[in-house]
């Protein structure tokens, strides 16, 4: 009985492990595919246009979808990166919430 006990602890320990290791770091992409009128679309050929990293420590890195504008000149595109921002928001909610249950099933308040 000890013994299935105590495996049934590590592989426990195991995932709990694993599952941190892997909410260390949160990669949020969003991409687009072109629209053609009477075709099918073709999300295996989805393009990204952002990328943010995000690490449990805090540090992040985020690229941006840039467009030229008439003079020449880079500039943000607000509605793809609003809508970028967006996703990163709710990925990160979700990350919390779990992690929140995880801490309160392991504190015994869960």
């Amino acid at each position: 009985m000890a013994n299935e006990f105590d495996t049934a602890l590590k592989n426990v320990a195991a995932s709990i492990a694993q599952y941190v290791k892997d909410a260390s770091m949160m990669q949020v992409e969003t991409h687009y595919v072109e629209i053609a009128e009477n075709e099918p679309v073709g999300f295996e050929m989805a393009k990204p246009v952002a990328r943010t990293i995000i690490k449990l420590d805090g540090d992040s890195e985020t690229v941006i979808p840039m467009r030229k504008n008439e003079a020449g000149s880079n500039v943000v595109d607000s509605e793809l990166f609003e809508l970028h921002q967006q996703n990163v928001s709710t990925a990160i909610d979700y990350r919390a919430r779990i992690l929140n249950a995880l801490l309160s099933t392991l504190s015994g308040r869960g």
